[in-house]
């Protein structure tokens, strides 16, 4: 046995769908204990940002880069040249290529949505891009009780009747750490769980979602305000920012039909949550039972806000373009009924459903929007930061920050060198700045000069300090003081024209040189994909079809 390594062992733990107000340090009345303790006796960041959606959020995180400079401008297909190939660049370097070139083993147990490639192992696989160990699903969704593209390292998985995806994922990323701990103690572990919870479909034990019942029988009115309070309560959110109005499309509670179909749909999503933080808890007993907790950094977020799409009643096997990976029939030989309707009951294998608008809307409190969308409530995450040895216990961070940062924290707490060129081919300059002196409670040195950039699907916004630009695909800009206004409710883009146009003129220079396309570009060339059974309707009631693998 060599010389132990003292560099901590990185732990990053993202969630997906998950939105910025949905476990309980955040304001939820979810059950969520084992993340709650995490953030009590470490840091939490009240205005972390990731970039609206899955795979651009995975890219960006993994690289710290944009995503567009990344080759996943939008999703995991072929968008056009440049950062809208769908497929992860040769030419950056992920987290996983930079610590295990700096010492680290590598593991990964999760969703990967990086690829177009789904089928057959290619360069873009994580076993290709660093990661030692795998163990997951290759694309963007999936049953969690008959997974479709789950392998593990590059050989398809089968599953029992007994599976239970979210699970699975915390036994297997637990396991990686046991194996590690017995085979090679001296060395620093790198481990990346991607879960896909909650990422629809609706889907979780009838043991765990029959508790949440009752509780959502309350409505999403009354749950929002009890959020928002618990927010101001605990120093996250300040009280002077207003909870944004109810949705114009959604209901109010007492006016709303088919309560109990309501209300299960968001109990089964908690369920969800629930079964995440469980999975979480096994990962932080197995670092303990090594005795390696102290000494790890464990980074928890989430890769976009609230999901607001809703589907379209229909069996899979009759829908002219169902669900991508998901099964026509359950291991029963039950067909698999999609959609979001009071006469599909979501829960079991039988369903493909998802919560929709109104509970995304309460996943996002106190903020609107929702993924796709880079007002707050597509942006803004969760994020919790613990290492016992080497951060404060009970911080919460006020400083803002998104995905390209998290690289620069890894790489300035484990001493990595970022590269240059990753074989043949250059590779970008890292994009992000290290959190590590804020979350050791350094006053923020970025609040002016630290500006922040976002792009997907043609919503574009910049922020710089208290000023965000912020605004949907072919509407104006608008701006926002976040400082007085985080929920974005009071326009100020007519009182300061020329502060306006500065930073719209800084975001067109980072958006040409991180290769962002003009959204009229791409539709004009590829059209709104893969409609499929999903709706998304925005927040000025126009529709729009949303591609269906996320």
């Amino acid at each position: 046995m060599g010389t132990p390594d003292e560099r901590p062992d990185i732990v990053i733990i993202l969630a997906d769908d998950l939105g910025y107000s949905d476990i309980g340090s955040y304001g939820s009345e979810i059950a969520t204990p084992h993340l709650d303790a995490l953030a009590a006796s470490g840091v939490r960041m009240s205005q972390f940002y990731n970039t609206a959606r899955c795979s651009p959020s995975r890219a960006s995180l993994l690289t710290g880069l944009h995503p567009h400079q990344t080759g996943i401008g939008v999703l995991t297909r072929d968008d056009g040249p440049g950062g809208y190939r769908g497929t992860l660049s040769t030419d950056c370097a992920t987290m996983a290529e930079v610590l295990g070139a700096a010492g680290y083993a590598t593991a990964m147990a999760g969703k990967w949505h990086l690829t177009g490639q789904l089928k057959a192992p290619d360069d873009t696989w994580p076993t290709r891009r660093g990661f030692q160990r795998h163990y997951g699903i290759i694309a963007g969704g999936s049953s969690y009780y008959q997974p479709v593209t789950l392998t593990e390292d590059e050989q398809p998985v089968e599953v029992d009747e007994d599976y239970y995806l979210t699970t699975a994922l915390g036994d297997r990323a637990a396991g990686f750490i046991r194996d590690h701990a017995a085979e090679r103690p001296e060395q620093p572990l790198f481990l990346y769980l991607a879960v896909t919870a909650p990422h629809w479909p609706l889907h979780a034990p009838e043991d765990v979602v029959e508790p949440y019942v009752e509780r959502y029988r309350a409505g999403w009115d009354r749950l929002r305000e009890e959020r928002r309070a618990r927010q101001v309560a605990s120093g996250l959110i300040d009280d002077d920012w207003p909870l944004t109005e109810r949705d114009p499309d959604v209901p109010a509670w007492d006016g709303t039909a088919d309560q109990e179909w309501q209300a299960r749909r968001m109990a089964v999503y908690a369920a969800q949550v629930e079964l995440l933080d469980d999975a979480i808890g096994r990962v932080v007993e197995a670092q303990a039972a090594a005795g390696r907790l102290d000494n790890t950094m464990i980074i928890f977020l989430s890769d976009n806000g609230g999901c607001a799409e809703e589907m379209v009643p229909g069996y899979i096997d009759e829908l002219p373009r169902p669900p991508l990976h998901s099964p026509a029939v359950t291991r029963s030989g039950d067909r698999v009924r999609c959609g979001n309707g009071p006469e599909i009951i979501p829960g079991g294998p039988d369903t493909y459903t998802s919560y929709g608008k109104p509970w995304a809307n309460l996943s996002n409190t106190p903020f609107r929007e929702y993924k796709h969308w880079v007002h707050e409530g597509g942006i803004a995450t969760p994020l919790i930061a613990h290492w016992p040895s080497g951060l404060p216990a009970g911080v919460t961070v006020h400083a803002p920050y998104q995905l390209p940062d998290l690289m620069a924290t890894v790489l300035e707490i484990t001493g990595a060198d970022y590269p240059t060129e990753r074989g043949p081919y250059p590779v970008p300059p890292a994009e992000g700045s290290s959190m590590l002196a804020a979350w050791r409670g350094a006053d923020a040195d970025n609040e002016d000069d630290h500006e922040l950039y976002w792009e997907h699907e043609g919503n574009g916004a910049i922020r710089r300090g208290r000023w965000k630009l912020v605004r949907k695909h072919a509407r104006p800009w608008e701006l926002y003081d976040l400082a007085a206004d985080r929920s974005e409710l009071v326009d100020r883009a007519a009182d300061h024209p020329a502060l306006v146009e500065e930073l719209a003129v800084s975001y067109q220079k980072w958006a040409d040189r991180c290769g962002v396309q003009p959204r009229e570009q791409v539709l004009a060339t590829h059209g709104e994909r893969g409609a499929g059974p999903f709706l998304i309707v925005d927040g000025f009631k126009s529709a729009h079809p949303a591609e269906p693998s996320r």
